[in-house]
């Protein structure tokens, strides 16, 4: 490793800033020569990233955690420390965005130089955030322009502290230039395309992905697909496009498998000595004691409470919002937390529509008269409509009588009965698994049309959790089949414990489980995979001798199109792709529900007495994604809906989908076959005379959807399927109508490549 000595050069000018598997096996130890010379300081714990990857979503805490982040920044871990007490979730972020980075440089080959630089500069390029205002950072409506003038401030704040304390020239160019856009249409940055640090364009690209795939206060988080494609988008323009590719060619949806080289570097590969050259003397250790059992018991009381409960201080932050508090609002706690309670942030209202703001706040009202108080009012759910709740606001004084917060609870006073609530009555009355007390197949098959039909119609997200036991048989060869049921009944436990109001746990079949999650979107759905994986890795079992089993995970969320069947198909098949790459991982499929499109479609209807076809739906449609991207999609879409590959020319391919649904015996009850025609063709822009624009190619896909020729007349019985078969295709395929926008030159024809990536094994 190249050792880098502080410049004392440096600290005077500086250039001016724009605009996881705990069955991991480790590494060897060290030989005696390489520890001794790698004297005092070397980190002794060679705990893996597991701890620390799991409370990257939460609070960050624990000595583990202290421990690693001090092996990569050495005695500047008390710049960290400071990030986390300021801002928790931007020092969560920041750890997501150096692994990613980190994972990134070593498949890029950097040399130890350029990654340490960039994993460094990514676990503080928010350190600025320290100098922002709690108002502004905390706030939870939309900033004005000149708070957001502020904000924009943050990253040049960055570069001023870590230029007092930072010896590396590399960092400080990687922090000071990752908001620069690749095309330089930002103010105040001086390069642009390659001039720019490659550090900074990689982390331009994690940090904005890592942003997305996060649940935000005022967005949920999105799909893995969907914040890929919105990279592509700004390719060219905001992000450098040959990193794009790279970057949507990483495993980033599941960091478990990164876990072992993370955990090499950061441990074993690091010298502490160069690391604490690059930084002044200032020794820290993150250190946060373990809850106590009695506030174990608070805690698992208040996160099944069904009411919603607030936790606030004396400075109207929010330190608590429980489960409850997400099924009334939507709003998740991570993006919550450290908020200011204000009206805007759940639209609080009294019962003539006002909003509370000022003294007409209840949490205001009771920490100024710490007097308790009870009234019904308005809040806005996750769906946009209003919900009557009774509210109670209970001031928390100290024996000095100062009041030191309130806690407010919320209860949903409506009157209608809420699609958790009918789920859980039918949950109750579903007929049981008999060793593990969850839900049956068929119970499950039942919720699973209640489920996607409910929440299609109000577009509301949904995802599904599909999980099998690793290697099961030789559990059952070695230790008897008892052991393997007690195996069963043990996962089945973790589980039922980690279900949320309105989920639905099921045993499937055999040592395979389901997870239907309410009202939970794909980033969520795998998030809570991970965290079952990571602690079923963790659980031993009496009846293996002491020994843990692990389990592979499949995840996806309901998108428009979806049927019960192609949502399970594709769950399904994100499980057996966690299986086939190594198993004891979590796997993501799907785009989601995502953002309403308006649906153009041209019809044709022809005379009753032509046999042939009774209609078509044709449809063009384009996106910013690859050629190759899109024909994975592809592939995807004809594995879930059981399609027929009947034809290929040169870019262009025929499928049939049939209904093979097993209880539709009659014939007459069947859709007859469906006929689906893509002709893709890539697009070029003009770049000479459209200077910036993002979309520099574009894919081009032309649609045909018309039933099998036949003397089948069924029209209307075709027309509801084929209709949400192009629902689901789009869905699929991620696609936007097409419209011309700018100069594009014709499609370029490259004969035979969609056959051979649809073909390849």
């Amino acid at each position: 490793m190249n050792q880098l000595t502080p410049r004392s050069d440096l600290l005077g000018s500086v250039p001016e800033p724009g605009g996881w598997n705990n069955h991991v096996t480790l590494p060897p130890p060290l030989p005696a020569d390489k520890a001794a010379g790698a004297g005092k300081t070397r980190v002794e714990s060679r705990e893996s990233l597991t701890d620390l990857l799991e409370v990257s979503a939460l609070p960050i805490s624990g000595d583990q955690a202290g421990r690693l982040l001090k092996a990569r920044l050495g005695i500047a871990t008390s710049l960290f420390t400071a990030l986390r007490c300021k801002h928790v979730e931007s020092a969560s972020h920041s750890i997501r965005v150096a692994i990613t980075c980190s994972i990134w440089s070593s498949q890029k080959k950097l040399n130890d130089e350029e990654r340490d630089a960039i994993e460094i500069a990514a676990l503080l390029h928010d350190i600025g955030k320290i100098g922002l205002p709690d108002r502004i950072l905390l706030k939870a409506a939309k900033l004005t322009d000149e708070e957001q003038a502020i904000v924009d401030r943050h990253r040049l704040m960055g570069v001023e502290i870590l230029s007092t304390c930072c010896g590396s020239l590399k960092v400080l160019d990687i922090v000071s230039n990752a908001p620069a856009w690749y095309n330089g249409r930002r103010m105040r940055f001086q390069a642009e395309g390659e001039a720019l640090p490659l550090g900074a364009r990689m982390l331009a690209i994690a940090d904005a992905y890592d942003s997305m795939t996060t649940s935000q206060v005022y967005r949920p988080a999105r799909s893995h697909e969907r914040a890929v494609q919105e990279l592509f988008e700004w390719a060219g323009s905001q992000f450098d496009p040959a990193l794009v590719q790279e970057f949507a060619a990483l495993d980033v949806a599941d960091r478990s498998t990164w876990t072992a080289d993370v955990n090499r570097h950061w441990l074993y590969e690091l010298d502490p000595i160069t690391i604490d050259l690059q930084w002044q003397l200032n020794r820290s250790c993150i250190r946060q004691d373990a809850l106590s059992p009695q506030e174990l018991f608070q805690q698992r009381l208040l996160d099944n409470m069904y009411d919603a409960v607030i936790f606030v201080d004396a400075n109207r932050q929010i330190t608590l919002w429980n489960r409850g508090a997400e099924r009334l609002t939507g709003l998740e706690s991570a993006s919550a937390y450290q908020r200011v309670f204000e009206a805007e942030l759940i639209q609080l209202r009294n019962e003539r529509g006002e909003l509370c703001v000022g003294e007409d706040c209840p949490a205001s009202t009771a920490l100024r008269t710490c007097m308790q108080s009870v009234g019904r009012f308005l809040v806005r759910d996750r769906d946009g409509r209003d919900i009557m709740v009774d509210a109670q606001s209970i001031p928390v004084v100290g024996d000095d009588g100062m009041p030191h917060g309130v806690a407010i609870v919320l209860h949903d006073a409506s009157g209608q009965v809420s699609l958790e609530e009918r789920c859980l009555n039918l949950h109750q009355k579903a007929t049981r698994d008999p060793l593990t007390q969850l839900s049956n197949r068929a119970e499950f098959d039942r919720v699973l049309a209640l489920f996607v039909n409910v929440h299609l119609e109000r577009r509301m997200p949904c995802s599904l959790i599909i999980t099998d036991i690793d290697r099961f048989k030789q559990i059952n060869d070695h230790y008897g089949h008892q052991a393997g049921d007690e195996a069963i009944k043990s996962f089945a436990q973790l589980l039922k414990a980690h279900c949320k109001a309105g989920d639905l746990a099921a045993r499937y079949g055999g040592e395979e489980f389901v997870l239907l999650c309410a009202n939970c979107n794909n980033s969520a759905a795998a998030e809570r995979a991970e965290a079952l994986r990571r602690l079923l890795g963790a659980l031993p079992q009496s009846e293996l001798a002491g020994a843990a089993i692990t389990a592979s995970f499949g995840v996806t969320e309901l998108q428009p199109g979806d049927t019960p069947e192609t949502m399970l198909r594709r769950a399904d098949r994100a499980l057996l792709l966690a299986k086939d790459t190594g198993r004891n991982k979590v796997v993501q499929l799907g785009a989601g529900i995502g953002e309403p499109q308006p649906e153009r479609r041209k019809h044709r209807w022809w005379p009753w007495h032509t046999p042939a076809v009774a209609f078509e739906l044709q449809h063009a449609w384009v996106t910013t994604v690859p050629l190759r991207v899109v024909v994975e999609k592809l592939r995807g879409f004809i594995a879930d809906q059981h399609a027929e590959i009947v034809g290929t020319e040169a870019n262009s391919v025929t499928l049939e989908v049939c209904d093979r649904t097993t209880d539709r015996r009659r014939r007459a009850d069947r859709t007859p076959p469906v006929i689906v025609e893509l002709r893709f063709s890539e697009e070029q822009l003009n770049a000479a005379e459209h200077e910036g624009n993002a979309r520099l190619r574009r894919t081009r896909i032309d649609a045909s959807i018309r039933p099998k020729p036949g003397r089948d007349r069924r029209t209307d019985a075709l027309a509801e399927p084929a209709t949400r078969l192009a629902t689901s295709l789009r869905a699929y395929l991620m696609v936007n109508d097409y419209d011309r926008n700018g100069e594009f030159s014709p499609p370029r024809e490259e004969a035979g490549t969609v056959l051979k990536w649809l073909m390849k094994e």
